[in-house]
């Protein structure tokens, strides 16, 4: 096999949706796999759908996720331009040479004629396809002279280059993912390839920059499917050799029919973009800002729709490379599980090291006004990381660690404070005063002994104690809690809850 290229081409038309994550993982871990090239390719041809922000907002989405292009828009290459709109003359060229070919035709019919024939087919109950059935009845350089049609076209007259599908063959299709296809190009229709105000179709510039880049595999969703007939067309026309395709199946909404929109997420509280997306409508949610750790997400990703035939769930991006091949890629749509990505994300959050959570643990502090110290945050960080599927949750659940409670929660004063409860505090107070070594193994041993002492439960001092640290009953074991905090903090809180509550 010669050098694999593959390419992610996605239209900068709005936020890149988690399903043209996983198609542009996809492209990525096939390359790597092969010892190949992944290149970003920008498909910016509608212009009436461009988005501004929209290809920054993919470039970030890609370094994010850590599947930096080899090539592409934002990375240079030998291919420059990588960006469509730039490459305008090249398409020109190509359709030029179609109609030279008798491949494709100039067609001036109007949107308004178009409608009327849709509407005549309609009314008979039939659908209206521009193919060899009617094209040498319509307004096209089929019918017109030469010399009409250039009349036409120094004149102003907008037209359209279309392709000319050929009658009565049958194509033979062979998708990586799909297998062995068949279709009728009588069932085709001759599809628009070029436009008069210079800018190409999806159809023709995917074609021509597919072979000028050297694509070897093409691997996209499978709303492209339906075209795969016409590109293979378009490759024999050319006389090019057409790459492999794969087409990958659907992204499923958790829940019912179809596939997962941005409604979904919405609707479930989750989000359906790499990013945050803020738009004067309002703000999209994103995996980033969500606190999803991006090598969780890719994980998750990874494995939907594809499954290495084991039972291993966690994958670092070297095993995936290492594993990934298109033949255990599922026909099938893949179900989005929302709570499953919580799930990666909490194994993500055990495995890394303090040291790896820690700046962006600090970095949530900052939101919360607490000054980072590194010494402590580790402990803290270490300390609860253990409960989290995310680390914005060990702040929540650590921060009374730098703020003391200004309240208490009301159920559990109702469970943890009864009438001798601030009595059996101060006590409590004096013997932890004269503790030296205040770490949680000589802490255990001074509540063993008052309790003893006092014959009391365990619980009946120690409840009162974790809500004078915490304000609820929540938390770690409170000796480590103290220890943590320290001696002086420690008396502090405890003198705080007999003041406020008696």
């Amino acid at each position: 096999m010669s050098e694999v290229r593959v390419r992610f081409a996605p239209s900068p038309t709005g936020p890149l949706h988690i399903g043209g994550v996983r198609t542009a993982l996809y492209n990525y871990l096939f390359a790597k796999h092969h010892g190949g090239k992944f290149l970003l390719r920008i498909e910016d041809t509608d212009q009436n759908r461009y988005v501004e922000g929209a290809e920054n907002y993919i470039i970030e989405s890609l370094k994010w996720l850590g599947l930096t292009p080899d090539e592409g828009v934002g990375f240079g290459g030998p291919h420059e331009p990588y960006r469509q709109s730039e490459r305008k003359e090249i398409y020109a060229k190509y359709a030029q040479e179609l109609i030279d070919s008798g491949n494709g035709y100039y067609a001036f019919d109007t949107p308004e004629e178009l409608d009327q024939f849709r509407a005549e087919a309609e009314a008979k109950g039939q659908t209206f396809i521009y193919n060899s059935q009617n094209r040498d009845q319509l307004n096209n350089s089929l019918k017109l002279s030469a010399d009409e049609v250039q009349a036409k076209i120094e004149s102003g007259q907008p037209y359209v280059i279309r392709f000319k599908i050929p009658e009565n063959e049958t194509i033979l299709l062979d998708d990586l993912i799909r297998g062995k296809i068949s279709i009728d190009t009588n069932t085709l229709d001759d599809k628009v390839l070029f436009k008069s105000d210079g800018m190409p179709t999806y159809h023709l510039a995917n074609i021509v920059d597919d072979r000028l880049m050297e694509i070897t595999h093409v691997i996209r969703g499978e709303e492209w499917l339906p075209s795969m007939p016409l590109h293979e067309l378009l490759y024999k026309a050319f006389g090019w050799t057409a790459p492999r395709f794969a087409h990958l199946p659907l992204i499923l909404k958790p829940e019912g029919k179809g596939k997962l929109s941005k409604r979904d997420g919405d609707k479930h509280g989750f989000p359906v973009f790499p990013l945050e997306w803020i738009t004067e409508e309002g703000t999209a949610k994103g995996y980033r800002e969500e606190g999803y750790l991006p090598d969780a997400l890719v994980n998750m990703l990874a494995l939907l729709g594809w499954n290495p035939g084991t039972e291993q769930e966690i994958f670092t991006m070297d095993e995936l490379i290492a594993q990934f091949n298109l033949e255990k890629v599922s026909k099938s749509g893949a179900r989005f599980n929302p709570e499953k990505t919580i799930w990666f994300n909490h194994q993500y959050i055990q495995q890394k090291s303090t040291e790896e959570i820690l700046p962006v643990f600090q970095a949530e502090l900052a939101k919360e006004g607490i000054t980072a110290n590194n010494d402590f945050d580790a402990k803290i960080v270490e300390l609860l990381k253990e409960r989290a599927n995310f680390i914005r949750e060990i702040v929540q659940q650590g921060k009374f660690f730098y703020q003391a409670p200004s309240s208490y929660d009301e159920k559990a004063v109702g469970k943890a404070w009864k009438e001798d409860s601030a009595s059996l505090l101060g006590e409590f107070i004096q013997s932890l005063e004269s503790l030296e070594n205040f770490t949680h193994e000589p802490i255990h041993d001074v509540v063993q002994n008052f309790v003893q002492t006092k014959e009391i439960g365990f619980g009946k001092l120690m409840m009162p104690v974790r809500l004078a640290m915490v304000g609820s009953l929540q938390g770690p074991d409170v000796p480590v809690i103290m220890e943590l905090l320290g001696k002086d903090e420690v008396i502090a809180r405890l003198k705080n809850i007999i003041l406020t509550l008696g």
